[in-house]
């Protein structure tokens, strides 16, 4: 059985069916992704896992390339009142860290989960990342590695747009790196 065949089973075996491999070299990091976190983003500087404790987008940029293989995740979702995003969005962020646990115990070691949605673990976040109630759990999204999510994805072949209305539903993505 070869790598992706092993890993598609531990995929399959946590009830995930939409997803799509890709290679991380082909992740699009842009610096524009940081700038509408720090102008823009209600969390810059109250998240442990959001800019600006997260490493720059050059040190982002390099990270990535250091994988060979990645997975995307989609999770297509109405919501009745935004604020019920948060509560799905994390159960989805901590059955995914299983996921991650499962594919790290089964040999590969640098196996690395970026949450669909804010970090969310807790209740309430601290600030710094040296104070994170959940350190082994706290994964940043794409966004705060500065991962342009829109060109990434549709370049997979996944759908997203920005959307107007809560009452439309979302296209959300989170990845897996492995190697």
């Amino acid at each position: 059985m070869d790598t992706r065949d092993k890993i598609d089973g531990i995929i399959r075996k946590h009830g995930y069916d939409d997803y799509k491999w890709i290679i991380p070299s082909e992740i699009i990091v842009s610096q524009w992704v940081r700038m509408k976190c720090l102008y823009g983003c209600n969390e810059y500087g109250k998240t442990a896992t959001c800019p600006p404790n997260v490493p720059t987008i050059e040190e982002c940029e390099r990270f990535f390339r250091e994988y060979k293989s990645a997975v995307i995740f989609h999770f297509l979702k109405a919501m009745e009142k935004p604020e019920d995003r948060f509560a799905w969005t994390r159960k989805i962020n901590l059955k995914l860290l299983k996921l991650e646990k499962d594919i790290f115990c089964s040999g590969f070691e640098k196996a690395f989960l970026l949450f669909m949605d804010s970090c969310n673990i807790c209740k309430e976040c601290r600030e710094k990342k040296a104070d994170c109630i959940e350190p082994k759990m706290s994964r940043p999204t794409p966004e705060a590695l500065g991962m342009d999510v829109y060109a990434t994805v549709r370049k997979a072949g996944y759908p997203i747009q920005v959307l107007y209305d809560y009452s439309q539903p979302m296209n959300r993505y989170a990845f897996l790196l492995i190697d």
